[in-house]
């Protein structure tokens, strides 16, 4: 992850080659530079091409990566950065009414459905013997949105209201008697030897060699799917000229294209 020291350390380092006026948003060529924090793997890969044409728009995008799902958030309502693209609007609704940031989504970019993975050869999640440990995400909503896709498909029935914000301890009905393992996401794949499935979602299950085809035992289906990840700029910012810019970049039809052919049924363009 990176804090805001080394972030701080990063901009300096920058400053070398790329002066940047006080505010960050203004080169000395007067071109405008947005610093966007982002997640590795495939958010990195797409960025990638949505730089390309925000230079080809008149804008310079400056990346940093974030390894976890609380400091893009903090970094941007601190105005370390202009610009994050990470996660989902349920995860940013929670994540505003906890921590009283002022920042809101802009645009949607993609949908990584959540899958549970297996490495132990299960064909299927019914598969899974009774009493196994599950591991989930242990944030806010995609631990519910795991549970929810369990009761969906039958497997545990939840206390009725809990939604999004169900947790383990919410659970009414439990027939394969499943013991839940919360873990933060960035472990998830690395708790695969120890738990007969896992939760993980394409930000983690793509850069772990995680395949749906071969490892999936259950997907979150992406039709109507309220997880459409965002572009999130800080409230002030919202109506500046380079956001606008910003989302024209992304939402280009090769950045659909690069989507579609990079990680086929993992990830969807959500525009």
């Amino acid at each position: 992850m990176l804090n805001r020291r080394s972030l701080f350390a990063a901009f300096a380092a920058a400053a070398l080659s790329t002066p940047f006026f006080a505010s960050g948003a203004l080169a000395a060529s007067s071109t405008p530079v947005i610093r966007v924090g982002i997640n590795p793997g495939g958010q990195a890969e797409i960025m990638e091409v949505v730089k390309k044409n925000a230079e080809k728009l008149g804008l310079q995008i400056k990346v940093f990566e974030f390894s976890d799902y609380i400091a893009p958030n903090v970094a941007l309502d601190t105005g370390d950065i202009d610009i994050n693209s990470f996660q989902h609007q349920p995860y940013l609704d929670r994540q505003i009414k906890d921590r009283h940031y002022k920042i809101e989504s802009v645009a949607k970019t993609i949908i990584s459905p959540l899958v549970f993975f297996t490495n132990k050869g299960y064909k299927s999640f019914k598969d899974i013997p009774n009493g196994s440990k599950i591991a989930i995400p242990n944030d806010a909503t995609n631990e519910g949105r795991a549970l929810l896709i369990l009761q969906n498909a039958g497997y545990i029935k939840l206390r009725p209201g809990s939604g999004l914000q169900a947790t383990p301890l919410d659970i009414v009905s439990n027939p394969k008697k499943l013991k839940f393992v919360e873990i933060e996401a960035p472990q998830l794949p690395r708790a695969l030897p120890d738990v007969a499935a896992a939760a993980v979602n394409g930000t983690y299950a793509r850069p772990a060699g995680l395949s749906i085809a071969k490892q999936g035992v259950l997907v979150e289906s992406a039709k109507g799917s309220a997880y459409a990840n965002v572009l999130v700029v800080r409230t002030a910012d919202k109506n500046k000229p380079w956001v606008k810019t910003f989302i024209k970049a992304y939402h280009q039809p090769n950045v659909k294209a690069f989507i579609e052919k990079r990680f086929g049924d993992s990830t969807f363009p959500a525009w």
